[in-house]
């Protein structure tokens, strides 16, 4: 019996000891291996989240505000609505980047409904080096529109903060830009105009451009109007100084506009000219457009923070979407809608006979995303030709040749039946380059807006095509980024072919570079 006893008392104290190792080497484990807080289920379920884009966390988004750079990084608010999609309703929702690329979620920042004049739309922050508004020299200073507790009229509100921009307090219930009796009189951009030293703010009023002049951010003042044609109602005006490739400075003018009616893009209109402290002089009445795509609104530019250099480029990004189907997205499933385009780097080139024209180049940080590079060499292509690689995210390269054709260019995320795909290319009966979404599922369901166009010369017979695709967005860069497109599309995700062709005649495609980026 006792023998009996002893030998369960080994056996048991040897599981004690089994168990204590076993619940050990369980903790070193984890120390040295942390559980991730996505189940694995979770981790390997298919998404439509952009890879290398700007998304909303959750709910939605929709306008850009202009970034502003302080303590080494850049500060961007967007419209948010917790609320979505089953009450609406914006506030500012605030992420920071060092290199405009990854984003950090840093929460809200002006919360809606904290004051009696409604939710806060859209307007600009700017940084009060001078402490000329009064709340501390290095404040953040944003004017507001807010729609009054005075019958919903658009007005001006203040909003500042003294903690680097995680809250803004209200400056006060009465708004510092009452509403002059316009139904339309929103998204204030201010800019500090160093020649003449003072603050200058451009307001959009219906189809015209408000200009307006302030010493201290609080007392505006009324200088000119500047009336636009042909575009519809503008939206977030934009004003800014370049420095010009032949050397000369230039203003530009620029607004989010629709055009559709006359034919033309819905999308961000700039104008070149001067500016002489109270109104804006165009070079032409027209306007240039800086993207040709259907999903490329609210758009804003902002300086380079980083470099002294503040005229030779600019940076610009804008929401990737269309008030036209705004709503109509694969993502709501996973429980966001909003999503911007890639940040691009601004220039101004002047062209012979053409003047002064903005071009535009997808920032090179992304080159962070880089995992892998396909490249191929001359590749002459009458008809299709199937390239032995495939991807949903990813930047493509390519110069295209050509003696004689009618169309050439790219079939992307193409299914492997090959009935569903995106087209970039050229028609030279047409004389246009286009991005065509009609073969691939995207938010238009009523068929009107499946091929944006710009002009091309094709007598050149050449073009260099800069692409970047994403998991639900196209972004076309055509030659220099004289001409650019950004477009949703929402293809099945397996989709991912890449196919070249040329109809009418052979074209050579040459420097065919395929980088993948991370998923």
């Amino acid at each position: 019996m006792m023998k009996n006893i002893a030998s369960k008392s080994i056996w048991i104290r040897s599981i004690v000891v089994i168990v204590g190792l076993s619940i050990l080497l369980a903790i070193g484990w984890s120390l040295y291996h942390p559980v991730k807080s996505e189940s694995l289920e979770t981790q390997k379920r298919p998404t439509y989240r952009a890879s290398y884009h700007f998304t909303v966390p959750d709910k939605w988004k929709n306008d850009p505000q202009r970034p502003i750079y302080f303590d080494e990084k850049y500060h961007y608010y967007y419209l948010y609505n917790r609320d979505y999609p089953k009450k609406n309703g914006t506030e500012w929702r605030h992420a920071t980047s060092t290199d405009l690329v990854h984003w950090k979620d840093e929460g809200v920042a002006i919360p809606k409904y904290t004051n009696p004049n409604g939710d806060p739309w859209s307007g600009s922050v700017v940084i009060d080096d001078n402490n000329t508004a009064g709340f501390g020299k290095g404040a953040l200073v944003a004017i507001v529109t807010q729609p009054s507790a005075d019958g919903g009229k658009q007005e001006q509100f203040l909003w500042y903060s003294t903690d680097k921009g995680k809250t803004f307090t209200s400056y006060r219930n009465k708004p510092v830009m009452s509403n002059p009796g316009t139904k339309d009189f929103r998204d204030p951009k201010i800019i500090r105009d160093i020649q003449r030293n003072q603050w200058v703010m451009v307001m959009a009023e219906g189809t015209k451009i408000g200009f307006y002049e302030s010493d201290n951010l609080k007392d505006w003042r009324y200088t000119s109007g500047f009336q636009t044609e042909n575009i519809g109602l503008v939206e977030c005006p934009d004003l800014y100084r370049m420095r010009a490739d032949d050397g000369s400075y230039q203003w530009i003018l620029g607004v989010s506009a629709n055009s559709k009616s006359t034919g033309g893009p819905n999308t961000y209109a700039y104008w070149t000219g001067d500016f002489n402290g109270e109104a804006f002089l165009p070079d032409r009445s027209e306007p240039e457009w800086l993207d040709y795509g259907f999903d490329w609104y609210s758009a804003v530019t902002f300086e380079d923070g980083k470099d002294k250099d503040k005229y030779s480029h600019r940076y610009a990004l804008a929401w990737m979407n269309n008030w036209d189907y705004a709503h109509n997205t694969p993502t709501l499933k996973e429980g966001f809608n909003g999503m911007d385009s890639i940040v691009r780097q601004i220039r101004l080139k002047h062209i012979a006979d053409a003047g002064y024209r903005l071009v535009s180049q997808p920032v090179k940080a992304l080159g962070q995303f880089q995992t892998s590079t396909e490249s191929f060499g001359q590749i002459k292509v009458e008809g299709s030709h199937p390239l032995p690689v495939a991807g949903d995210v990813y930047q493509l390269e390519a110069d295209v040749s050509w003696s004689t054709i009618k169309n050439t260019g790219l079939r992307l995320r193409e299914s492997a039946d090959g009935k569903r795909h995106v087209d970039v290319g050229v028609s030279t009966d047409g004389q246009y380059s286009y991005v065509n979404r009609a073969n691939t599922r995207q938010p238009d369901q009523s068929g009107k807006y499946v091929e944006s166009r710009a002009p091309f010369d094709a007598t050149k017979k050449k073009v260099h095509l800069n692409i970047l695709v994403d998991k639900t967005s196209i972004e076309v860069f055509v030659d220099d980024g004289e001409v650019a497109y950004s477009s949703l599309i929402f293809p099945r995700l397996e989709d991912q072919k890449i196919t070249l062709f040329s109809d009418g005649g052979p074209a050579m495609f040459n420097n065919v570079v395929i980088k993948h980026f991370n998923r």
